[in-house]
């Protein structure tokens, strides 16, 4: 969006706060919170600019959040949390067989709303938290396991009865560095391009 044009000789107007439900208000802040995290990095963000960005004091912050750490922390579980349900959505569309859903599954990271450069930016800047918060770290490793969990079990419906653990770790690091470059933009290759390699790299490794 682009950003409004200063008006000569002008104050800088004060932020207006708005009135809104709490829950409504929490998700705001989230929201808010992965846009500044994109925006300035884990290091470059403030509890003042994330609540301009809401649209609400700085004090009321802490009506929802013990500080900007739980909100960050609670940031990192929302977008993971939609990140899953565009998976599930995608495999939900698929044809109703072990392949489709699987190959859903994979190639779902190849398109909006997953790869997106913004996504890609805040989810960076969780990574870069993983080794000074252990709050994130934490949820680092939950947040994969239960990508992993999913995966497995669209595995184990594609190929029944085999140790499929080291293929879903294998698969989800193939498909981490397609999304990767794809959210980065200009990448060397196209959607379907990654699709048809996730397409071999399964064939490959479940034969």
């Amino acid at each position: 969006m682009a950003a409004p044009q200063a008006r000569p000789n002008a104050k800088e107007p004060r932020a207006a706060f708005t009135r809104a439900p709490a829950d409504e208000r929490r998700l705001d802040l989230i929201a808010a919170c992965a846009r500044i995290l994109a925006k300035r990095g884990a290091h470059g963000s403030s509890v003042r600019e994330i609540c301009a960005e809401a649209g609400v004091s700085p004090g009321l912050l802490r009506h929802y959040f013990a500080g900007i750490d739980d909100l960050v922390a609670a940031t990192y579980r929302h977008t993971g949390h939609q990140v899953q349900a565009a998976l599930e959505a995608a495999v939900a569309a698929a044809p109703h067989t072990p392949k489709a859903r699987l190959l859903a599954y994979l190639t779902a990271s190849f398109a909006p709303p997953i790869a997106d450069a913004d996504l890609l930016a805040t989810w960076l800047s969780f990574w870069s938290l993983t080794r000074t918060d252990p709050m994130i770290a934490r949820l680092h490793g939950e947040i994969y396991a239960e990508n992993r969990a999913a995966l497995e079990a669209l595995l184990a419906a594609y190929a029944p009865g085999r140790d499929l653990r080291l293929t879903a770790i294998a698969l989800t690091a193939l498909v981490d560095g397609l999304w990767l470059e794809l959210s980065l933009g200009d990448a060397p290759f196209s959607p379907d391009d990654a699709t048809a390699l996730a397409e071999q790299w399964l064939e490959a490794l479940v034969s």
